[in-house]
């Protein structure tokens, strides 16, 4: 084993499963920069639409595509998206982006757009200084690194889903989010195969992430 070993942790799971705290809390935990695609689907979205984009006109995508640049900045142990110099702000959760963001997800062109740069956060991982990598979303374990160290894939009872949502105060329509992901044609949304499972409707996120970090953990034991 190398005496600093730089790992990939791949967090796969459908919206309320636990992702993006349980995430956060490892790259803390182990230093590893931590990356949410699913803001950066969100920003994506937010942008085709600000350029009058339909997910319906292929033509309006790939047009706005074309001249989209993308870059990071990490803040606060993340890698935030830039689009065009610039970060998007909180209307990446609206109820338009949000009810949007699936059916851009589906586009293929929209994924291939996206995916260089997601596996290029590791080369900003490592320039930060970080242990690692560890990367939340919805085909990190079955596409964009199926090779990582440690892949978890994150569930739990729609109903329980659902009521998180709410408690944070955000809309968010899980089960038909899950419904589109799942069916589309390109990266569909699964488990990938392997992939540590982890039903989450009746545990704390302290619970959840130590459940992970027990696995990652000998990983940097000396």
């Amino acid at each position: 084993m190398s005496a600093n070993p730089f790992i990939i942790v791949a967090i796969d799971g459908g919206a309320a499963s636990g992702k993006s705290t349980t995430s956060r809390i490892l790259g803390e935990r182990f230093s590893l920069l931590h990356s949410d695609t699913g803001s950066y689907y969100r920003a994506v979205t937010a942008e085709m639409l600000h350029r009058g984009a339909s997910p319906d006109d292929i033509g309006s995508v790939k047009a706005a595509l074309a001249d989209l640049r993308l870059g990071t900045r990490i803040e606060g142990g993340s890698a935030e998206i830039e689009i065009s110099g610039r970060r998007p702000g909180d209307e990446i959760r609206s109820r338009e982006v949000n009810d949007a963001v699936s059916h851009f997800a589906a586009i293929p062109e929209v994924r291939e757009s996206l995916l260089g740069y997601q596996r290029g956060q590791t080369a900003a991982a490592r320039k930060g200084g970080f242990r690692g990598l560890v990367m939340e979303g919805r085909d990190i374990g079955s596409v964009i690194f199926p090779d990582a160290d440690f892949r978890f894939f994150l569930h739990a009872e729609s109903a329980e889903r659902e009521r998180r949502r709410e408690k944070e105060g955000r809309v968010d329509r899980v089960t038909e989010r899950d419904r589109i992901d799942s069916s589309r044609k390109t990266a569909p949304f699964s488990r990938p195969a392997g992939a540590i499972s982890i039903d989450t409707t009746l545990l704390t996120i302290a619970e959840v992430a130590d459940r992970m970090a027990a696995f990652i953990a000998p990983k940097f034991a000396p």
